[in-house]
C-alpha cells in the first residue's frame, strides 16, 4: 500500500465532468445550493459512489454520506468531504475538489482490491457557501449541534422560499438524525483559496488550524427627504452615515494587522432612488483574525465607532451579531499524518493557518479534524476565473489517500 496512488487523469475528468453542471461563460460554476443543478450535482456523485459499491446516507437537512465498509463495522468510520454547491459566480474546484478527492480515494481502494479495517465515509455538507442561505456551513453546522435543525429548517432565501421546502423540492430531505454519526476522524481537502502556498512555491498546506470569524448584519436608519429642497445641514442621511461606517471597517482590518481580515460584502440602500435621501442603510461585516483577543477588539472598535458616526449624524443603528466561531486548532496527530504524507511523496510543504471558514471548523467539535491545502492561481476563488493545476490536485489527493489509510488501521 506504500507505492499505492490515485489516478491523477480521472480525478481531473471528474472534476471538468461536475463542472459542466452549472457552467457559466467565464468558465466557473453558479451551481446554488438546493437549486435543481445541486440536485444534479448530488445525483451524479451518488451515482459514481454507487458504481463502486459504497452506500449512501441522506440526513434530514440534506448532507449526503457515501460509505465504503471496512472488515470491522463497530470501529469509528473515517471521513473526508466538502461541498458541491458554489457562489453565484463560483470556481470549479471550491469545495467539489474535496468531495471528489474522496470520491477518487474510494474508486482507487476499489481498483486495488483493498479492504480498510475502518470504514470510510465522503461526505457532502449542505450549504457550505451560504450565499442563497445564510449562514455559511449550515449543513456541518447542524451535524455539529451548532445549529438547531428546526432553525435551520426555517430558513429562508431573499424570495422567501423555506430550506426546508427547497430541499424536499429537489430530493435530499432525508430520513437519517442529522450527528451522532461513530465517525473517528475527518480530513478535508481544499484548494487554498489564497496566494500563500502558490507564494511560498509549495504543493501542500498542511493546515494546523483556522481563524476565528465574526459576522454582523448592520442597520442605520435617518430620513428620507427631497434631494433638491432639503439643505445639506439639515439632512440624516443613512447612506452617508453608512459610508463612513464602511470606512471604519476597513481602517479597522488595517489596525489589527497582521493577519485581520476586514470586509463589508453586501449593501442595501432604501429606497435607492436617484433623487430622495436614504432613508435607510443594510450592510454586512465580516471580521476575520486567528488571535481571538485581537478579533474582540475588532468587535469592540466596530460597535465603538459606529456608534460614534451614527451619533455625529443623527441617525439610528443596529448591529446584529449574526455569526460567530472562535479560532479552530486542528488535531495534531491528523496533522503530523498530512506532513508525513506529504514527506513520502516527495511533495514540497508548509504549514498553514485556513483564512477561510470549511465544514472542517464544525467538524473539529466533534472528532478529530485537518485539512489538506493545495495551491489555486492567482490564490482567486470565488470568482469563475478560479483556476488549479491538475499535478496539484492530484498531489494532494495522495495525501489525502495516505492519511486515510494511515488513520483506517484497526
Amino acid at each position: 500500500m506504500d507505492n499505492l496512488r490515485i489516478d491523477g487523469g480521472r480525478l481531473w475528468a471528474s472534476l471538468m465532468e461536475m463542472g459542466e453542471i452549472g457552467a457559466t461563460p467565464k468558465g466557473g460554476c453558479a451551481r446554488l445550493a438546493l437549486t435543481d443543478l445541486d440536485r444534479q450535482g448530488r445525483d451524479l456523485l451518488v451515482r459514481w459512489a454507487k458504481t463502486i459499491g459504497c452506500t449512501a446516507t441522506i440526513d434530514r437537512v440534506g448532507n449526503i454520506f457515501l460509505r465504503r465498509e471496512g472488515a470491522r463495522p463497530e470501529l469509528p468510520a473515517i471521513a473526508t468531504g466538502s461541498h458541491l454547491d458554489t457562489q453565484p459566480t463560483g470556481g470549479k474546484f471550491d469545495g467539489v475538489y474535496g468531495v471528489l478527492a474522496g470520491l477518487e480515494v474510494l474508486r482507487t481502494l476499489h481498483d486495488a482490491k483493498i479492504q480498510t479495517d475502518r470504514a470510510i465515509e465522503v461526505v457532502v455538507w449542505t450549504n457550505e457557501e451560504g450565499s442563497r442561505f445564510s449562514p455559511a456551513m449550515m449543513g456541518s453546522g447542524a451535524y455539529a449541534g451548532v445549529f438547531p435543525v428546526e432553525e435551520v429548517e426555517a430558513k429562508t432565501d431573499v424570495d422567501g422560499n423555506r430550506f426546508d421546502a427547497e430541499l424536499a423540492k429537489i430530493g435530499y430531505r432525508g430520513a437519517a438524525k442529522v450527528g451522532g454519526r461513530n465517525i473517528g476522524a475527518y480530513f478535508e481537502a481544499h484548494i487554498e483559496q489564497g496566494p500563500i502556498l502558490e507564494a511560498e512555491d509549495k504543493t501542500i498546506g498542511v493546515v494546523t488550524g483556522a481563524q476565528g470569524q465574526r459576522w454582523y448584519e448592520v442597520t442605520v436608519v435617518g430620513q428620507e427627504a427631497h434631494a433638491g429642497p432639503t439643505p445639506m445641514r439639515r439632512r440624516r442621511d443613512a447612506l452617508v452615515g453608512a459610508s463612513r461606517m464602511i470606512d471604519a471597517v476597513n481602517k479597522i482590518g488595517h489596525a489589527h494587522q497582521p493577519y485581520a481580515c476586514a470586509t463589508v460584502g453586501f449593501i442595501q440602500s432604501f429606497p435607492n432612488s436617484r433623487n430622495t435621501i436614504p432613508g435607510r442603510v443594510f450592510f454586512t461585516v465580516d471580521f476575520r483574525h486567528p488571535d481571538d483577543e485581537r478579533l474582540s477588539s475588532m468587535d469592540a472598535a466596530l460597535k465603538a465607532q459606529c456608534a460614534a458616526i451614527a451619533e455625529q449624524g443623527g441617525l439610528e443603528l443596529e448591529i446584529r451579531d449574526f455569526w460567530y466561531f472562535p479560532p479552530t486548532p486542528f488535531a495534531p496527530h491528523l496533522i503530523e499524518r498530512v506532513r508525513d504524507g506529504a514527506a513520502a511523496f516527495g511533495y514540497s510543504a508548509m504549514n498553514i493557518i485556513s483564512g477561510a471558514g470549511h465544514d472542517a471548523v464544525y467538524m473539529a467539535k466533534v472528532c478529530p479534524t485537518t485539512m489538506i491545502f493545495v495551491p489555486c492561481k492567482d490564490g482567486i476563488s470565488h470568482n469563475e476565473i478560479e483556476d488549479a493545476k491538475p499535478e496539484h490536485l492530484e498531489a494532494g489527493c495522495n495525501v489525502l489517500l495516505r492519511a486515510i489509510l494511515e488513520a483506517s488501521k484497526a
